[in-house]
């Protein structure tokens, strides 16, 4: 609690709630209950536990060492709603059609040589959404702060499964909310969430605690951002980490509640983030940032925590993506009824086994997204139209611009489409092997392939005369 204590006065009353109420144990339901923290914009370089020489996370630190990391836990996407996309629905982009923003057609069009594929805004009613599946289980559900895949009330967490939606306190205009003292809304969704957790007593609970941090406008208390200051920092690093160190604060409030309530011995936690980091925050030593599809853009912080079920101190390297966490949910909840393209997790998560049983996870992206990232492959263009899949310890890109228009396979040698890169023993993309391990090239592109048609990905089509790419609307998010 040392960490909360910094927090101005408003923020003391909340404490005097939470100790009132952490008195009496609440019985525990028969099945657990899950607490996903979902966070936005924050890199696998951003987290003390992951690295970091600039960022103070100190209550993600220790929940790490509380339960079990993942070091090769991957986003759905380069991208914020393609990757919630594909946590909520537990499917790949291609089955979802929501591959953006807003828009697949992100940047200066002249420089674009493929017309990109149409992008979903929303995640279409038909799909059954984690909630569906967990509320159809008996749980009680609710999402704190961000959803970014509606665009009707059909669409609506209120639609698609959630008992509860509560958004930030600036879209609600709170009456007395304090933002010099909880820019980011942290402490405001935070506190929405253990109300929710404490009053949900007769079933288990799925608590999406889906903060705006620490995406842009990049906000932090004065102090904090003076803290950083004082370490010598530029005033725009000092802001990125000070709001950084806020997040993190408000993790040390939601697990210092479950810890006096005595819900974290019957709660899974699981604390990953949405995509890569802005260009702001270099990911160094890996490559790239939000946006792209190397390490950088979609590698992520990943902790799961579940006192006397998982292992404290626990570290697994085996590749997972956040769509896994869907069948995860549903095999916690008794549910055998789901579709996913994720694997169940549990098995790893309480020692059963080290790896997956699937051997690829794949990525698709037949668009355009402006701003390049730190050592990217283009200068004006985060990614250009692509489908990356990785195996073991073998990760390939597989451009498709190149690759409809320079020949594809038959050109292979010779027309740059493919980047291949040991992540083992090169994490940070630097060797491409394309053509000097053909065979494990191969290899990993008639996997791809085979997962290209099996999803029915559409690929982005030739340019004509009357087919040209039209600047799409930017969204919300960069």
């Amino acid at each position: 609690m040392r960490y909360f204590f910094k927090f101005l006065p408003f923020v003391f009353a909340f404490s005097a709630y939470l100790n009132a109420h952490a008195q009496s144990t609440p019985p525990s339901p028969s099945k657990p209950n899950i607490l996903l923290i979902f966070t936005d914009d924050l890199g696998y370089m951003d987290c003390g536990f992951t690295g970091s020489k600039i960022m103070e996370t100190p209550n993600i630190d220790a929940l790490s060492k509380k339960g079990m990391v993942f070091n090769n836990a991957y986003a759905g996407a380069g991208n914020c709603a393609p990757s919630r996309a594909a946590l909520i629905s537990g499917q790949y982009s291609p089955r979802t059609g929501v591959y953006a923003v807003g828009s697949t057609t992100r940047g200066p069009v002249d420089l674009m040589k493929l017309v990109p594929v149409r992008n979903n805004v929303s995640l279409k009613p038909s799909f059954n959404t984690i909630a569906e599946g967990l509320k159809g289980e008996g749980y009680a559900t609710a999402i704190f702060g961000k959803w970014h895949l509606a665009d009707s009330k059909e669409t609506q967490p209120q639609a698609q499964g959630f008992d509860q939606y509560t958004e930030g306190p600036k879209e609600q205009s709170v009456k007395g909310s304090n933002e010099a003292a909880d820019p980011k809304g942290v402490l405001y969704l935070t506190d929405a969430a253990i109300k929710f957790m404490q009053n949900t007593k007769d079933k288990p609970f799925f608590a999406y605690l889906a903060h705006n941090a620490i995406h842009s406008k990049l906000e932090a208390k004065p102090e904090t951002i003076a803290k950083f200051k004082k370490k010598g920092l530029s005033d725009k690093m000092a802001v990125y980490a000070a709001c950084t160190y806020d997040f993190d604060a408000s993790v040390g409030v939601v697990l210092d509640f479950l810890k006096k309530s005595g819900l974290d011995k019957n709660t899974l936690v699981i604390f990953t983030s949405d995509n890569g980091a802005t260009q702001q925050s270099s990911q160094e030593p890996l490559r790239g940032n939000k946006g792209s599809y190397y390490e950088g853009g979609i590698r992520e912080p990943f902790i799961a925590c579940w006192p006397d079920h998982i292992k404290p101190g626990a570290v697994n390297a085996t590749p997972i993506i956040n769509l896994d966490l869907y069948p995860t949910f549903m095999s916690l909840a008794g549910n055998k009824k789901f579709k996913s393209d994720g694997e169940d997790l549990m098995p790893l998560l309480l020692g059963q086994k080290t790896e997956t049983i699937r051997k690829s996870i794949y990525w698709y992206f037949p668009g355009y997204l402006d701003n390049p990232v730190i050592r990217g492959r283009d200068k004006v263009f985060r990614t250009r139209p692509v489908a990356v899949i990785r195996k073991g310890n073998f990760k390939l890109h597989l451009y498709l611009e190149e690759w409809v228009l320079d020949g594809g396979k038959a050109k292979i040698n010779e027309n740059n489409a493919v980047e291949l890169y040991n992540i083992k023993t090169d994490e940070g993309e630097h060797l491409n092997l394309a053509n000097t391990n053909q065979t494990k090239r191969d290899e990993l592109l008639a996997d791809l392939l085979c997962w290209m048609e099996k999803t029915k990905a559409p690929l982005p089509t030739k340019i004509t005369a009357t087919n040209k790419p039209v600047q799409g609307t930017v969204g919300a998010e960069n």
